[in-house]
This record gives C-alpha cells, sequence and structure tokens, in this order.
C-alpha cells in the first residue's frame, strides 16, 4: 500500500547480460523525462540543501532530458518505496542520490528492491575489494560495510573510484513502459566523478538524439500581471516552447524552453518566439542573454564614452556596489556620495538647506537637487539620486514606507520619477537601485 491505495503488481523485466527476457531496450519516445530522488533527513533540515539535483540536471539537459520531478526523502524505507513507486508511474528514469552507504539509515537499496519486488545479491568481487581497500590502510572492516557489496539482481555495477559504495544501473521494462533506475553515492564528489564516467555513455546508446534550447529574457520595471497579460496571446500560439514567468523585485524574468531532434531546429523556435515576445513589450526587454541590468547599463555608458556618478540617501551605497560589481566599472563609473543626513546632502551634493527646509530630505526638488549637484562636483556626463523612505520606521501619512524619489541629470536637463515600493526594507532599497539603473538605461538607448 502506497498513499492507503491498493497498489497493482508489476512485473520488471531486466535487460542482463546472463539472462535476457526482452531485447535490448533504447528510448523511442520523443520526450524522455527523470525523476530525481535524493535520499537522506538531513536534507529536511534547515541545516543541509540538496545540490546533487542541480549538477544532474544540467546534465541531462545536455542529453535532450527534461526533470519533471524532484523529490526529497528521508531515512525511512517505508516512504521510499513509497517515493520509487511513484517515480516509477510517471518518469522514464529514475536517479536516486545517496543512501548506499554502509550504515543502517542507508536503505536505498533495500527500498528500490521492495519497490521492484526483485532481490539483492551480495557480490563476492566488490566485497573483497572492500575487505582489500580497509587492509590497505591497515584497518578492519566493520561488519556493516558488506551491504555495500548488496546488488539488485539484474544491476549493472558502476565502480565508485572516489568511494566505497558502487552504483547501480538497471534497465528494463516496468508496466510496458521503458525504464532506467540508477542508485548513485551521495557525497558530490563521488556522484559526479560516477556519473561521468558510467552513466553519461549508457544514457547517450539508449537515448534518441534530442537538444534543448533555451532562452532567458528580462524585463524591467513592469508588473507580472501586465506582463502575461501581454505575452500570454503570443506564447499560446507556441504550445511547443515551454514558458515560465519568474518575477522579482523590478524585474521579471521570462525563461523560454523547447526541445527537438536537432539544435538548430529548438533554437530557431526559441528565436521565434523570443522575436515576438520583444516585439510586444519592446523597450521593457533589458536583456536577451541572461545579462543584469548593470551590464547592459555598462554596456551603453561604454558605447557612448560617458560618465556617471551617484547621490545615494536611502539605498546607502547599494546603487555604486550593483555599478561597481561590473569588472571595469572604472571606465565610467566616477564615484559619488551616500548623503544620509541633511547636512551632507548640503555638502557633498550642493543642495541648499532652504530647499531641504522647504520640502523635506524625501521630495522631488531635493532628488533633482541632489542628482544635478553630483554632476557638477564629479564633473561627469549623468548624475542620479535616489531619496526616499526605505523603512520600516520614518514613514508619515503624506510620505509613506516605500515612497522613493530617482532623479537623472544630463546636459538636456533633468527627469524624475516618483515611485511607492512595497516590501521590506531590503526589497525596497533594491526596487530603488532597480528603477534608478532603468533610467539611466532608457536615456541611453
Amino acid at each position: 500500500m502506497c498513499g492507503g491505495r491498493p497498489r497493482p503488481r508489476y512485473v520488471f523485466v531486466f535487460q542482463c547480460p546472463t539472462f535476457l527476457l526482452s531485447p535490448p531496450l533504447s528510448f523511442k519516445l520523443l520526450r524522455v523525462n527523470a525523476e530525481i530522488i535524493a535520499v537522506g533527513s538531513e536534507l529536511l533540515t534547515p541545516f543541509r540543501q540538496d545540490t546533487n539535483s542541480l549538477y544532474l540536471t544540467e546534465k541531462l539537459n545536455q542529453l535532450g532530458i527534461e526533470v519533471a520531478f524532484k523529490t526529497i526523502v528521508g531515512d525511512s524505507r517505508k516512504d521510499l518505496v513509497c517515493a520509487a513507486r511513484i517515480a516509477l508511474s510517471r518518469a522514464d528514469i529514475l536517479i536516486f542520490m545517496g543512501g548506499i552507504g554502509p550504515t543502517e539509515d542507508d536503505l536505498t537499496r533495500e527500498a528500490v528492491a521492495e519497490a521492484l519486488e526483485i532481490e539483492l545479491r551480495r557480490d563476492p568481487e566488490i566485497l573483497s575489494k572492500l575487505e582489500q581497500r580497509f587492509a590497505k590502510r591497515k584497518m578492519k572492516m566493520s561488519p556493516n560495510n558488506a551491504k555495500q557489496a548488496d546488488i539488485l539482481v539484474g544491476a549493472t555495477v558502476l565502480p565508485n573510484v572516489n568511494g566505497t559504495a558502487p552504483g547501480q544501473w538497471l534497465s528494463g521494462k516496468y508496466d510496458g513502459s521503458e525504464k532506467i533506475i540508477m542508485l548513485l553515492p551521495g557525497p558530490p564528489h563521488e556522484l559526479r566523478a560516477l556519473f561521468e564516467q558510467q552513466c553519461m555513455n549508457r544514457l547517450r546508446a539508449k537515448l534518441p538524439p534530442r537538444f534543448i534550447a533555451t532562452r532567458v529574457l528580462k524585463v524591467a520595471m513592469m508588473a507580472e500581471s501586465q506582463c502575461d497579460a501581454r505575452i500570454a496571446p503570443v506564447y499560446k500560439r507556441y504550445p511547443d516552447v515551454q514558458t515560465t514567468i519568474l518575477a522579482g523585485a523590478g524585474e521579471i524574468q521570462l525563461h523560454l524552453r523547447t526541445q527537438a531532434a536537432s539544435l538548430e531546429i529548438a533554437e530557431q523556435k526559441i528565436e521565434k518566439l523570443a522575436g515576438e515576445i520583444e516585439d510586444e513589450l519592446k523597450d521593457f526587454v533589458f536583456s536577451s542573454n541572461g545579462e543584469s541590468l548593470e551590464q547592459i547599463v555598462s554596456y551603453y555608458l561604454q558605447m557612448r564614452n560617458l560618465t556617471l556618478a551617484v547621490a545615494e540617501s536611502c539605498t546607502g551605497g547599494l546603487l555604486g556596489q550593483r555599478i561597481t560589481s561590473i569588472s571595469g566599472s572604472s571606465r565610467y563609473f566616477l564615484g559619488g556620495a551616500i548623503v544620509y543626513s541633511n547636512e551632507l546632502k548640503t555638502e557633498f551634493a550642493g543642495v541648499s538647506a532652504e530647499v531641504i527646509a522647504k520640502h523635506g530630505a524625501v521630495s522631488r526638488e531635493v532628488a533633482v537637487a541632489l542628482a544635478e549637484g553630483i554632476r557638477q562636483r564629479c564633473g561627469a556626463n549623468l548624475g542620479v539620486a535616489i531619496t526616499g523612505v526605505a523603512g520600516p520606521t520614518g514613514g508619515t501619512e503624506q510620505k509613506p514606507v516605500g515612497l522613493v524619489f530617482h532623479a537623472l541629470a544630463g546636459e538636456s536637463g533633468t527627469e524624475v520619477i516618483e515611485r511607492s515600493f512595497p516590501g521590506d526594507r531590503k526589497r525596497i532599497r533594491w526596487f530603488a537601485t532597480q528603477q534608478a539603473l532603468d533610467m539611466v538605461r532608457r536615456k541611453l538607448m
């Protein structure tokens, strides 16, 4: 029983070198999916994170395999058996990571055997190598290490050059569908080497040639709902391209993904959809190759041979930090000032005390004066200023938390944008720098 429902009985037909119940298997599906199952109770705590699945996803994608599911299971045989049966019902390729060590809580071998209703056999050759390994180190092998020599009947042993637990590979039919099952060690240095050396070529030999193409479009300062309303009629015309919308603070990422029998065909599909989305969103799209907004600003400033200076109040240097995170930013970024107090707004950026007294530090007038003052003081072509209420304290009814003024001063004049950003202090500050960078980008386009 799994989840309280009766479990149908299946027969797993193995591709075994000594006893074949079916001809050699090769996938004929146009799309092959995989499920990665990370095993270990420590992965269900706040203290340990699964990173192996990121590596495996990248490698599987290179072979045209889509990862449809990722599962984390604790060290419970019952839960592992249930997870294995569910994965068998929905994935073509199952990869178990971890739980094949020598301890009592290493239960992956036993759970997979139970799920498939097959036996484990102790491999004398593996057992002998384990004993030799310990003897070479002048150590006595603990009896529980012997379980690492337990192999699923019909499985191919995958040597582990970096550890004591070998991997295992099963290929066969389950409920009439072709399946590949891999048992891999959990330590990343063991898993990666074993997968590269033992699994990649085996997968290539069994899979039809498929190629995955991806593209990431980045959109600045547009609401997620507004973005989707505009592009949904476009991407719905491309059902074979997966479109995923990810919203962040001041940025939306559009992830486009498809696969085809050749990389050229897959990329043509992506290129066509990406072009139509860019035509629809126009200058809201700032990147089609994964660049950050600060990278795009860097390109424009260098192309125009222009310089930039900043005056920051509520962002406390975050804008300058983002600009200088780009290598070579000294070519166009002169510097600036963090003008938190009113006195330093006057001293460093030349904002008159009368303007501050009359309009308040968070105001359109002060933002303009900051941008123009820092531009003049630094001798820059462009001056950017940010002043606002980042919170969580300091807001008033007239000037609530999240209110930010951005100003951009240049030879042709100064423009100001007033925005009210949602969220906590960190989010508001990031939003503010995103808006400031987008002002520069649009000015230079």
